[in-house]
């Protein structure tokens, strides 16, 4: 059990807790939550001894391991799975102990090390943290890959196996869901369900700790506050213990406003002066509720597009990667206005570049990209913070933005629209270097907010928001009037804009027919099978996006691929060349039925928002502004509707040529 009780701890002059108390249980999985900066990297720091209380008492038992993820990048030329086993504490010290036996000749010694290694699992153990490797994304040839050879996220992908190696007491959890894609994050959900140690993470993953948590840890305003149930048990109780205390206090006011009255009233009279002084006594008694305050709401919103062209962006076998080697192949699709799109996928898979290519940082290896005339990208890339001056303030990012981007905006101006993202004061002028990750993410945010774009590229925006800028993120996104495609791993963000999904797997692009339960329930049909060493399994409905430029390939198709004359022979013959005929004309022709099919659904899913749209047009008055939004997304849909029926019947008349001259 960890105690601690009336603690104060501060980080130099910064007060980080005062007077904070809690009580943990073993076994428990505990989410410590609180605003970006309020101290939760130093309670971890507190309870690993890195740092020391100032006043009160930490009760934590001092046989208990402690799993951490490590936050520095490792440098070293150990291979993968030999820099996880090192994080297996009880099993490198009875190497270490075997070592000094053998050094010694001490039999006795060599026996009870030998012991301990059978005790500490030595036998499975380099299975154990391959085990780990795998489930977090490593390939099989990556497994002795030298630490040195990976990237930054993956080398923090290593720092969380070696973690997750050591058989800890107490495992403190850093936002470790930070360079993980979906699969990863599946795979570590269940992982940590199994863990039958006290867990404490912090995390900004309102699904994450949904999942996996069943106390919540609220660090705010130097103070620890204990509630029973994941976050979103937490919002509930949260919200209802604030709605009482700002009741308490607003009926104690009434009372302290009401006795005031009275005294001011007759405290002079003489008649009345007892009972003015009695009243007097029971204000200086009375114990004073304190106001409620709370961190105040962050809200944003993306300006409005200066135009929407349908379709924004057109591709026919495009091919994205890097020099000669192409990740993604043959992609072939219209995205158009409006549209909410979320882009699943393992991490190589392509997602990134696919989003990079999009967004020009990377010039495509083959095939056309047709933009709409106006289009304006926002582009937030992954490492779009890495790339900001950090000697330079958030006000001069803006002025050269508004100069060389734009739009053009005054000094004023500028400095305005920053306050909105919370960069008030001199903080607009402080070097970015030395702001929080959160903020600078503000900061990008800002940015892409001030071009005004039509099409949102989204790449991982996340990473380093905590939930209030989370929760803002997502509802300007629901209430920006353009195209916006996303990859993340926050599935709340994902469930929440997007309304399609496509998924990034095997050099395609492909649609997935289903919502991110179904996903999950996929990538665990995918492991199953890998553990089985049977093949991937296709996803639910799988049907390419990349269809071929249809007038052409359909040329081709006619001209290389028509079924061969029937023949003279038996019924059995003539059946089998029939079934053939037809299994090629159904291959033939499957590109343009799904994408029928896929025009279809999203013309039903259309004509249901405009039936919406009328009624509240008929149904009453309006304010202006609400009565314009509404015209402007009836004009919208109509314009995709036309562009929809137009295809529509390019295909249909494609089809049924194909299918009069099979």
């Amino acid at each position: 059990m960890i105690t601690l009780r009336n603690i104060t701890l501060r980080r130099g002059t910064k007060v980080v807790l005062q007077g904070a108390s809690v009580t943990l249980q073993p076994g428990e999985k505990v989410g410590l939550i609180g605003r970006n900066g309020a101290g939760k990297s130093s309670l971890f720091a507190m309870l690993t001894h890195r740092l020391q209380a100032d006043t009160g008492d930490v009760e934590i038992p001092p046989r208990w391991r402690v799993g951490e993820v490590a936050q520095d990048m490792p440098e070293t030329d150990d291979g993968a799975t030999d820099f996880v086993l090192q994080g297996d504490l009880p099993l490198v010290a009875a190497q270490a102990e075997l070592a000094a036996a053998e050094a010694s000749g001490d039999g006795n010694a060599m026996a009870h090390a030998h012991m301990a290694l059978d005790e500490a699992g030595a036998f499975d153990a380099p299975a154990r943290a391959q085990a780990l490797l795998l489930g977090l994304g490593f390939k099989s040839e990556q497994l002795d890959a030298p630490v040195n050879s990976f990237s930054g996220g993956w080398r923090m992908r290593l720092q969380l196996a070696r973690a997750l190696m050591c058989p800890a007491e107490l495992l403190l959890l850093d936002e470790p869901t930070n360079h993980l894609d979906l699969d990863a994050l599946v795979w570590l959900e269940a992982w940590l369900k199994r863990f039958d140690g006290l867990m404490i993470v912090i995390s900004h993953d309102r699904e994450f700790l949904d999942a996996i948590t069943r106390v919540t840890v609220h660090l705010d305003d130097q103070i620890l506050t204990r509630y029973g149930g994941n976050y979103s048990a937490f919002e509930e109780m949260r919200a209802e213990r604030l709605t009482l205390a700002a009741a308490a206090y607003g009926k104690q006011q009434d009372r302290i406003a009401h006795l005031q009255k009275f005294i001011d009233r007759f405290k002079a009279k003489a008649s009345k002066a007892k009972q003015a002084q009695s009243r007097v006594k029971a204000l200086a008694r009375m114990e004073k509720l304190a106001p409620i305050l709370t961190s105040g709401d962050f809200e944003f919103e993306f300006r409005e597009p200066q135009s929407l062209p349908n379709p924004m962006l057109s591709f026919d076998g495009l091919a994205c990667g890097y020099g000669s080697t192409a990740i993604v192949e043959n992609f072939s699709r219209s995205v158009l206005a409006g549209q909410r799109i979320g882009i699943l996928g393992a991490n190589g898979q392509g997602k990134s570049t696919l989003v990079k290519t999009i967004a020009k940082a990377l010039e495509p290896l083959a095939g056309r990209m047709t933009e709409g005339k106006g289009l304006v990208i926002g582009y937030f890339a992954q490492q779009e913070l890495d790339v900001l001056s950090l000697a330079d303030g958030a006000l001069m990012h803006m002025v050269r933005l508004a100069r060389d981007v734009g739009p053009a905006g005054r000094e004023q101006e500028l400095r305005d629209f920053l306050g909105r993202f919370r960069f008030t004061g001199e903080m607009v002028t402080q070097a970015v270097g030395s702001l929080s990750g959160g903020e600078k993410a503000r900061l990008v945010l800002a940015m892409l907010v001030w071009q005004r774009p039509n099409l949102l590229l989204l790449d991982e925006p996340t990473n380093h928001l905590d939930l209030t800028t989370r929760e803002a993120l997502s509802i300007a996104l629901n209430e920006f009037e353009g195209t916006v495609m996303l990859v993340s791993h926050d599935r709340a963000l994902l469930r929440e804009v997007c309304d399609e999904f496509w998924l990034v797997t095997r050099a395609r692009v492909m649609p997935f027919d289903g919502d991110l339960d179904d996903y999950q329930k996929w990538l665990l049909d995918v492991s199953r099978a890998a553990a089985k060493g049977q093949p991937q399994p296709d996803p639910p409905r799988m049907a390419v996006v990349d269809a071929p430029a249809p007038a052409k390939a359909v040329a081709t198709a006619e001209k290389g691929h028509k079924a061969p004359p029937p023949r003279q022979g038996s019924g059995r013959d003539d059946r089998k060349q029939a079934a053939q005929t037809r299994s090629q004309l159904a291959n033939l022709t499957r590109p343009l039925r799904v994408e029928l099919q896929q025009i279809d659904t999203r013309m039903e899913k259309l004509g249901v928002e405009r039936g919406e749209l009328e009624n509240k047009l008929t149904s009453g008055k309006r304010p202006v502004d609400e009565m314009a939004d509404i015209g402007r997304r009836l004009n919208h849909i109509g314009a995709e509707v036309a562009q929809l029926e137009e295809r529509w019947l390019e295909l249909q008349t494609q089809l049924e040529a194909m299918q009069a001259s099979a």
